[in-house]
């Protein structure tokens, strides 16, 4: 079920907000957090129904392994062994939907043995309930989980955290002790209208963002992407440059419809989307970007690579910051490295993911480079201090455009072709030539159309990297569990008032109007 669609918003969404509260009103904490289960299982199973046994089954083994894991504290070879048989399982199920089929068919598997996992449907979500369930085990291995021997709080708890369907499909990936807690609050369970209003209001921003800015760029974008051999610069470029408006208002649309949800039910999520483009270096950029995937992944593969990197240094007697270039390569290029790799390829099965995750390794050591020759350097001051700034923010961006492209492209050859074009390899002419024959013919309809969209383009940047983010907008309310930069001298900010009620009922009915032509959000297939 996708928020952008009528039987959400029309049906699902009423219905679990009416649910919801009216068993709380009747039946307290526990007849609301089982409403509000049932309801989530119902909007997970809406695509596919085949898919709720696999979701309730990981449910239900992890939180037992929870509750090994937490009453083996004092036992480590008996937790070591609990441990890593529930990770084993949970990457296996990861593995045999999402990556099985395309190993198989790598190593030229026969077709009898290929067949079943390339033929298995991939279930929404999967990489991001699994990783959020693998972080609740290794908390309960450090008696970290809130319960300590109990293994954490009861299953129905444990089901609403897992299950809680504003950030089931997509994200952002949940960390049991930001979220649990307020499961537990019995505040969770009264009615607030001011919390209704504010949460209304940002996930109608959200709509704007995927059913104005996103979905409409989108078309031009699959096609250009589809054949990207002989695109010339100039159409190139506007596919690449397209490509990255779409995936930034989409995802940072789900980001405030999935927030915004969560605060018509008073649940505060993790902030997953804070005006990544604005970054002035690539360490910055994944700070502002996924940051919940940011977080995991550094805690569950780079600090442990990192720390055994740190004592196999220390046994050789070697300390602190690496002073030489093989020191820098061991502490920092190879856990950077092995994370971004693993990240890239935890988006999609494909040789393209990969490298998109190793580009990135790449941007990011030198970003940890540039950071230790320039440690004692004075920062710049005045003017120029202000374009170093403004040329930091574009380098980075253009690292991150270069990335993206190996991101969207259906192969690493197909990102190459697009690659090529942007550098001119397929001829600077702006336009192709709308000739009989051509394949490219009826793709751009004249330089109005091109101007326009050039146009359209220029007004989306102004605001990517001008305008205030939802978040700041939105800040009276606290809609989530971090805080956006503030932004000085804003005037644009939300209250409850007259004024922001039509403006978001106007803003709805906009959305609602542009829905026909929604499509699924671009990290549904992650």
């Amino acid at each position: 079920m996708l928020f952008t669609s009528y039987v959400f918003l029309f049906a699902f969404l009423p219905l679990a907000l009416a649910g919801f509260h009216a068993a709380a009103r009747m039946g307290g904490r526990p007849a609301a957090g089982l409403c509000l289960v049932l309801g989530s299982l119902v909007f997970y199973g809406w695509w596919n129904p085949a898919s709720v046994p696999l979701l309730a089954v990981s449910v239900l083994a992890n939180f037992a392994a929870g509750r090994v894991l937490a009453a083996t504290v004092d036992r480590p070879a008996v937790q070591g062994w609990v441990f890593g048989l529930a990770v084993a399982a949970n990457l296996g199920a990861l593995v045999w939907f999402k990556y099985l089929g395309w190993l198989l068919g790598l190593i030229g598997a026969p077709a009898w043995l290929a067949a079943p996992a390339q033929a298995a449907v991939l279930p929404l979500g999967i990489s991001f309930f699994t990783f959020t369930q693998i972080l609740y085990l290794a908390d309960c291995r450090q008696a970290m989980a809130g319960g300590g021997r109990e293994g954490g709080r009861g299953l129905l708890d444990y089901g609403l955290f897992v299950t809680f369907f504003p950030h089931l499909i997509a994200g952002p990936i949940l960390h049991h002790r930001d979220v649990m807690p307020q499961f537990a609050d019995a505040a969770t369970y009264r009615f607030r209208a001011e919390n209704l209003v504010a949460g209304l209001g940002i996930f109608v921003v959200g709509m704007m963002k995927k059913c104005l800015i996103a979905d409409p760029i989108g078309a031009g974008v699959a096609a250009s992407f589809a054949a990207p051999q002989g695109l010339p610069l100039g159409a190139a470029w506007q596919a690449a440059l397209s490509y990255s408006m779409q995936l930034y208002f989409d995802f940072s649309g789900y980001s405030d419809m999935a927030i915004g949800l969560g605060l018509m039910f008073n649940l505060r999520l993790p902030l997953n989307f804070n005006s990544p483009y604005k970054s002035s270096g690539i360490i910055e950029y994944w700070q502002r970007w996924h940051m919940t995937l940011t977080r995991t992944i550094t805690l569950l593969i780079y600090n442990p690579i990192a720390l055994a990197v740190a004592r196999a240094r220390a046994a050789r007697g070697l300390k602190g910051r690496p002073a030489t270039l093989g020191g820098f390569a061991a502490a920092v290029a190879l856990p950077t490295g092995i994370t971004m790799a693993l990240a890239g390829i935890w988006h999609g099965a494909g040789a393209q993911f990969l490298a998109f995750g190793l580009l990135h390794a790449a941007y990011l050591t030198a970003n940890h480079a540039w950071r230790t020759l320039r440690r004692a350097a004075a920062p710049l001051a005045g003017w120029r201090g202000r374009i170093a700034a403004a040329g930091s923010v574009l380098l980075t961006y253009l690292a991150v455009l270069v990335a993206s492209v190996f991101f969207r492209a259906p192969s690493v050859s197909d990102a190459l072709a697009m690659l090529g074009g942007m550098a001119g390899l397929h001829g600077v002419a702006a336009l192709p030539e709308a000739a009989g024959g051509d394949p490219m013919a009826g793709r751009w309809q004249g330089w109005e159309r091109e101007a326009l969209t050039a146009a359209w383009l220029a007004g989306l940047y102004l605001l990517v990297w001008l305008a205030p983010n939802t978040q700041q907008i939105f800040a009276a309310a606290r809609p989530a569990l971090d805080r956006a930069v503030a932004a000085t001298g804003l005037r644009l900010r939300w209250r409850m008032s007259y004024g922001w009620a039509v403006a978001a009922g106007l803003g709805g009915v906009a959305a609602v109007l542009a829905m026909g032509g929604s499509g699924e959000f671009l990290y549904f297939q992650f």
